[in-house]
């Protein structure tokens, strides 16, 4: 038992204590303990056994029962970040899908330096990643198996596709669709291999993403005149304009808890992060800058990741960063890469399996 009476003495209100140990076999076992120092009572332990190749993990899965038993929320230590990693001169950029730990730890590439790539997206079960490729300068969504490493075409769509988003089960892909020279979303049924078309008109609509119960959807539209924000009931398909204020909105992201929506909005020259309530009030904006875009979620609605780009004088050299804020425009962070890699367009997953 801890001495209580040390710690209070301190001031500490909840102590951690845990050991870590090597087992047979090139295995580790990591033991862990909360206290509640006032309370004198233990109220979290656990016992965990990885291999030496993902020990760095348990550390993950431990901060995050940690989180969740002080806050009551849901931890993201344990999760990824899938993105596009460009390296080289921004006349001749290379893009690879990459992706690494949330804290920037692991980074592999999931794609060679032959083929351009463009917004990446998990699937809910994180066994799979959806994006937009050029393939012989033919612009199309496709996915990737995480476990085989296999990459297929999602569908023949006739069109150029693009923006691809899961929905919350998986079974669905919403997706940006060019027919005509026209921009509609489209919902497709990856068992059944059936296309539904949701938006309708002249004008231009993409950005689609899904409420948590799959009921509805997020999307940004210049029906209005400018690029703003609507959200759609999918059995109806009738669509409600959200935002209103000076500027234009784009790259909407509903919170995994359905809480809040957050979006990237262009206003007086400069470039925004920010959130709201589904019926469009409450705005609040996070973060600004030259240019920033891409918000998308942590488990637990706490915190999104985004990119931001600096300006460059010449022009020549763009540098792009990968960051995190907190929902409170508090504690940003910058997600290290290696030297000579930009980050853009990231993607938060769900909790790892």
């Amino acid at each position: 038992m801890p001495k209580f009476n040390l710690w209070s003495a301190i001031k500490a209100q909840v102590l951690v204590q845990a050991k870590l140990y090597a087992e047979s076999g090139n295995r580790y076992k990591l033991e862990f303990y909360v206290w509640d120092v006032a309370g004198k009572e233990q109220i979290e332990a656990q016992s965990l056994v990885s291999s030496k190749k993902s020990v760095r993990r348990l550390a993950h899965i431990m901060a995050d029962a940690i989180y969740e038993r002080l806050t009551g929320e849901v931890g993201y230590f344990d999760t990824q970040i899938v993105f596009i990693a460009e390296t080289g001169p921004v006349d001749n950029r290379v893009k690879r899908l990459a992706i690494m730990d949330q804290d920037g730890y692991g980074l592999r590439y999931l794609s060679d330096e032959k083929t351009f790539v463009m917004s990446p997206h998990f699937s809910p079960n994180m066994q799979t990643v959806v994006f937009l490729s050029y393939r012989n300068d033919d612009p199309m969504v496709w996915t990737l198996d995480l476990n085989t490493g296999e990459q297929r075409r999602l569908g023949q769509f006739g069109g150029m596709s693009f923006a691809p988003r899961f929905s919350p089960d998986g079974s669905r892909v919403a997706l940006s669709l060019v027919k005509n020279g026209i921009t509609h979303i489209y919902e497709y049924d990856i068992e059944a291999k059936k296309l539904r078309q949701l938006t309708f008109g002249s004008s231009l609509n993409t950005s689609p993403s899904y409420s948590p119960d799959g009921k509805k959807m997020v999307f940004n539209s210049d029906r209005s005149g400018n690029q703003q924000i609507w959200i759609m009931d999918l059995d109806t398909l009738e669509a409600t304009r959200l935002t209103y204020g000076a500027g234009r909105y784009a790259t909407p992201a509903w919170s995994p808890d359905g809480q809040f929506i957050a979006f990237t909005k262009m206003a007086d020259d400069t470039f925004y992060i920010g959130i709201m309530d589904p019926r469009g009030r409450h705005e609040k904006i996070l973060a600004g800058g030259w240019y920033m875009e891409a918000p998308s979620w942590a488990p637990g609605s706490r915190r999104i990741v985004y990119y931001e780009t600096e300006k460059a004088l010449d022009d020549i050299e763009r540098i792009s960063h990968i960051r995190s804020v907190d929902i409170t425009g508090q504690n940003v962070y910058d997600i290290e890469l290696p030297e000579n890699v930009n980050g853009v367009e990231p993607t938060w997953s769900p909790r790892l399996p």
